[in-house]
């Protein structure tokens, strides 16, 4: 292990583990592992706040749109700063690009459209609406994301990048001195990243792959019977988070953490 700077995701990303993460991220410590590989990586709420190195860390995601950011921000930052430079704040230039079919573009404009959107669609949402509020300046603001972007850059190196499907990630990867941190959409929102990606047969399938891996895995996901019942035969914990829902309602949200052996950590 070799310690490195954290960093915080670039942009907004629905279902995050801004609340979590220091929890998760405790009990990634407190497992031994050469390997460190995210099939779900998102805007990488944990994959980028961590410190310890590995020998190995993977970052996947089904979306293309985000590996191509993360594999731009580790080997093109300077460009696409540049990429960036005099873009505005604008709700006709996010529709405008909205629109526009990410395959026309070069792997720079893509990862500068791709940051664009996410940073200003309300709630982080894939493919959202454009978000304005009051009482903050734009979310796109090159002097205040440039340092953002910098630590990120700095927190990617060496790392592998894959735009696989979940399963192929686990075969793979998979070995005693693998650590898998897996964030899949969660039961009864397994569209909310896109139709036909997930369903609630890929949790079932998750769960029976999950208890045939020679590896470790930590998963997190929200708090049902359904999802209890599925991975019974793990450890499971839970952990109690608030969610910011507007500026005068706070909703409680339980969630679940699982694991294929037990970790306690402080924080618990």
């Amino acid at each position: 292990m070799r310690q490195v700077p954290a960093a915080k995701p670039v942009a907004p990303w629905l279902g995050g583990k801004k609340m979590l993460s220091n929890l998760i991220i405790e009990k990634i410590d407190a497992i031994d592992h050469a390997t460190y590989v995210e099939p779900f990586v998102g805007m990488g709420g944990v994959f980028l706040r961590r410190s310890w190195r590995p020998k190995c860390e993977v970052a996947n995601d089904i979306n293309s749109e985000i590996t191509n950011l993360f594999r731009i921000l580790q080997r093109h930052y300077p460009q696409l700063i540049e990429v960036m430079r005099f873009q505005i704040t604008s709700r006709r230039e996010f529709d405008r690009l909205r629109k526009c079919d990410p395959g026309t573009l070069t792997d720079l404009e893509r990862a500068a459209r791709f940051l664009y959107l996410q940073r200003l669609a309300f709630g982080g949402q894939l493919g959202g609406v454009f978000g304005v509020a009051t009482d903050r300046p734009s979310r796109f603001s090159l002097s205040r994301l440039e340092p953002l972007l910098e630590a990120a850059h700095a927190r990617l190196e060496d790392v592998i990048f894959e735009n696989l499907d979940w399963r192929a990630i686990l075969e793979r990867y998979d070995g005693p001195k693998t650590l898998f941190y897996i964030d899949p959409p969660y039961w009864g929102h397994e569209a909310d990243y896109g139709r036909g990606l997930f369903e609630k047969k890929d949790i079932r399938e998750l769960a029976d792959r999950l208890s045939k891996i020679d590896g470790t895995f930590l998963l997190s996901m929200n708090d049902t019977h359904e999802v209890r019942r599925l991975f019974d035969g793990f450890h499971i914990e839970e952990a109690r988070v608030t969610y910011t829902v507007s500026k005068q309602e706070a909703k409680a949200a339980p969630e679940l953490i699982v694991c294929n052996r037990r970790v306690k950590v402080s924080l618990l």
